[in-house]
């Protein structure tokens, strides 16, 4: 009789007088001792509160009764869809909600309704996945900046992929210990094509060679990031390198010269399909003969093969006699080695890399000794 008297009352009453009503009927669901017959009837008048034309009435109903876990699950369901300024209580708050819930509404909703789930206290796993793929950035750098939130390794590349070329999101990306190696590789991309975009440095240094450093500077840095990941990302970077078209010979003598033996191995591997202790025991121990038929068998033409046994040789000669940095010593020793020869299409370009390579190391070496002895 008492909600039937209080249906009756809040058809003619104002708002400010509903909302107060509501916020009251919702706390009382909660924390008052009821009969069942009593519970249920206030259950159909916070379900007819919901059809309240004022949002007040919906948001004081929201505000009592969003945080429980007692609370009618129905009543928190239409919430979490209602207007976002009444839907945040529910969205970012409720415990009733489930992943099911918010990955569908996270699916179905506007920016705002995906805000406030990646807003949420705890945040699990499929559901940063779902707000990976559909997410704008926003909502994005919300969830990046959620500590509570657990965002898989596959979910971090997803938002790499789609918005690696926002500057925010790249920086929170790149300051995650947790971030896989085919994702930085991303974003170096993306800072790469942001870079070839600028019309300034376009005008200043042309197209064709802002080009050609844009893509000397994203190998290099692919290949520091190789030499840093732990052995069980090489695999999935490989392939990743691989499906994109990177593992260049360029590439791969770069990662050689470079002294970063697991990640080349594990190319290799990849290319050739053979066992990972079956080519890195050709690699460390193996004859010339033996050697440059894994390159060849990796896809390598005979001309480029020759070069990479060399370099290998002389890799195993670095790392015996000094097995810190070797770029250098490689680079030189190759490059006198192949100086004399007719290096045409794929073999020049491939000694110029290592040119190059071998300039860029001697200048690094150059600033190290300058600055020891100006310590």
């Amino acid at each position: 009789m008492i909600v039937e008297a209080f249906l009756r009352w809040i058809e003619t009453a104002k708002t400010g007088d509903r909302a107060r009503a509501a916020n009251a009927l919702g706390r009382a669901y909660l924390q008052s001792e009821m009969t069942a017959d009593e519970r249920a009837a206030a259950e159909m008048a916070m379900t007819f509160l919901l059809d309240d034309p004022s949002p007040r009435v919906r948001l004081a109903l929201a505000e009592a009764i969003a945080w429980s876990p007692d609370a009618p699950r129905s009543l928190i369901l239409s919430l979490a869809e209602d207007q976002p300024e009444v839907a945040c209580h529910a969205v970012t708050c409720s415990p009733l909600l489930s992943d099911a819930d918010l990955v569908d509404l996270a699916a179905r909703g506007n920016g705002a309704t995906r805000m406030l789930i990646a807003a949420r206290a705890h945040v699990t796993r499929p559901v940063s996945a779902a707000l990976a793929e559909v997410g704008d950035e926003e909502e994005l750098l919300c969830l990046l900046e959620n500590d509570g939130a657990i965002i898989s390794t596959l979910s971090l590349k997803r938002i790499a992929e789609r918005l690696g070329d926002c500057c925010d999101i790249r920086n929170l990306l790149l300051d995650r210990s947790d971030l896989p190696a085919d994702a930085r590789q991303l974003l170096t991309q993306h800072v790469s094509n942001a870079l070839i975009g600028l019309p300034l440095a376009q005008a200043a240094i042309g197209l064709q060679r802002l080009q050609r450093i844009s893509r000397e500077a994203t190998e290099a840095a692919i290949v520091s990031i190789a030499g840093d990941i732990a052995p069980r990302e090489i695999p999935d970077l490989v392939q990743h390198l691989r499906l994109n078209g990177r593992l260049t010979p360029s590439f791969l003598m770069h990662a050689l010269c470079a002294g970063k033996v697991d990640f080349f191995a594990g190319a290799i591997v990849d290319l050739t399909g053979c066992s990972d202790r079956r080519v890195r025991s050709i690699l460390a121990t193996g004859r010339m003969h033996a050697v440059r038929a894994l390159y060849e068998s990796a896809g390598l033409p005979r001309d480029i093969s020759v070069i990479f046994v060399e370099a290998t040789m002389l890799w195993r000669d670095a790392a015996r006699k000094a097995p810190g940095s070797m770029t250098g010593t490689i680079c030189g020793r190759l490059l006198d080695k192949f100086r004399h020869h007719e290096a045409h299409g794929a073999v020049g370009e491939l000694l110029d890399m290592v040119e190059k390579l071998g300039v860029a190391e001697q200048r690094q070496s150059a600033r190290v000794y300058a600055a020891l002895a100006a310590a």
